[in-house]
This record gives structure tokens, sequence and C-alpha cells, in this order.
């Protein structure tokens, strides 16, 4: 897997602090929100062409580490 603190990055300056991935505005939660609405990597990558697959890749391990956080916060 592709250690994702390398492509991902949380600047106040940028989207508000919201974690992007370097270099881009594009944020993870996008990313995210496209791959349950059913998209592939591939398709994310077609649609957002500054992305590469191992980009995808890092904002599901970002996900994947925060899934795996201790402290357990309510669902909304």
């Amino acid at each position: 897997m592709t250690d994702w603190a390398e492509r991902i990055i949380a600047d106040p300056r940028v989207c508000h602090g919201k974690p992007c991935i370097r270099g881009t505005r594009i944020m993870v939660a996008v990313i995210l929100d496209n791959l349950a609405e059913g998209m592939t990597a591939e398709d994310v990558v077609a649609q957002y062409p500054p992305l590469t697959l191992d980009d995808v890749r890092a904002a599901i391990g970002y996900a994947a580490t925060l899934a795996h956080e201790e402290e357990l916060l309510p669902l909304r």
C-alpha cells in the first residue's frame, strides 16, 4: 500500500484545512465519496486528471487509518 502520509496534506490555507491530495485541491472526502457511489479507482482518476491510482489508494489508506482510531465518534 502507498504511504498515504506522503500524498495527503491538511493545510489550513488549502480547502480550509481539509485533507487533500498534495499539489491539488482535491479533497480526500471527494475521492471517498466517489468510490462509495460505485466509481472505480480508474473512474476517479479519469474524472480528476491530476490524480493517480496511488493517490486514490492513499485516500483509502487514510480512511482506513481513521477507522482504526481508538476513540469512537458518534455517527450523525
